[in-house]
């Protein structure tokens, strides 16, 4: 499976492509960031993400575009920004025919650390192992797009056979 990870934002919006599956050593593809100018307009901060999307799924054709989750108890300013970010590689799955999951950041660290509440380095120091890289990508949003994509690969198959279950659970229970 080729997976997109993308870390949303509009200064810097992660993306890592990680080919591999559940259980097999996984394998980066490629790692990056995309970048808009802060002083810019949001729309055109937004377009500007939109182009480097179409880039990297052209680039890299993913079977699966992975996007963190975007909430926030604190500041709603960024997370406003995060969230439109996230819409805008959501979008640009969709028009092409791809699925998209949602990880939140504890899924994700979750996934990769083993704990939810792992600090960034601890984050970056697992994508570093896991994927055999002689150092941590940089930006942290690089390395946490790669996670988003390697919780996905590990994530997809447990979800996919809940997933079965409830559509047979339901279909048992409409039958009666």
């Amino acid at each position: 499976m080729r997976v997109l990870g993308v870390d949303p934002g509009l200064t810097r919006c992660g993306v890592g492509v990680v080919d591999g599956v559940a259980g097999r050593p996984l394998t980066m593809t490629a790692v990056g960031v995309i970048r808009t100018p802060a002083e810019a307009e949001t729309a055109e901060r937004l377009v500007g993400i939109e182009r480097g999307m179409n880039e990297w799924l052209d680039a890299h054709r993913p079977e699966v575009v992975a996007v963190e989750r975007v909430f926030s108890q604190h500041n709603v300013r960024t997370v406003m920004g995060t969230a439109q970010a996230s819409a805008v590689a959501m979008l640009c799955a969709a028009r092409r025919g791809l699925p998209v999951a949602q990880h939140t950041p504890s899924e994700v660290k979750a996934a990769v650390t083993g704990s939810g509440s792992a600090e960034k380095a601890q984050v970056g120091a697992m994508v570093t192992r896991l994927l055999r890289l002689s150092a941590p990508p940089r930006p942290a949003d690089a390395a946490d797009a790669l996670a988003l994509a390697i919780c996905h690969i590990w994530r997809a198959p447990a979800q996919g056979r809940l997933q079965q279950a409830l559509v047979a659970h339901r279909r048992k229970g409409s039958t009666r």
